[in-house]
């Protein structure tokens, strides 16, 4: 897969030995308390992504390479409260509000994380799209 990605980046004109930009500010996320993560919304991180500069609304707009969601730990793993679930990155401190806002807003204000009892599971069907 390194290989492929190489041959990708210098097909491209890159140099695949260049060092990747780190962000100069980072937000970790923790769990709130002990248990499974039930849900997470990825349109939720998505968003938050976008948000912190990983994205564009238009093309016009710059792209901070540096910015982005890390996952900590995804849908099923055990968590315990203050473990971290996921670490925001971005160049501009100041993107880390509408970040939040993005997570907060996800699952109509249910929140992007959710954190059930062990052994509990979310609902295997979230909705029916199309009757057949």
């Amino acid at each position: 897969a390194m290989d492929s990605w190489r041959r990708m980046i210098a097909a491209q004109g890159g140099d695949p030995d260049a060092e990747m930009p780190e962000a100069r500010h980072a937000e970790v996320i923790v769990a709130e308390r002990d248990g499974v993560v039930s849900r997470m919304d990825a349109l939720g991180v998505g968003i938050a992504a976008w948000r912190l500069g990983a994205g564009r609304a238009r093309k016009e707009d710059p792209v901070l390479h540096a910015a982005g969601v890390y996952l900590h730990k995804t849908l099923g793993e055990t968590v315990s409260a203050g473990e971290p679930i996921m670490t925001l990155y971005t160049d501009e401190e100041a993107r880390f509000a509408r970040a939040h806002a993005a997570l907060d807003e996800a699952c109509d204000g249910a929140g992007t994380v959710e954190i059930a009892d062990a052994g509990e599971r979310g609902p295997l069907i979230l909705e029916t799209i199309a009757e057949s």
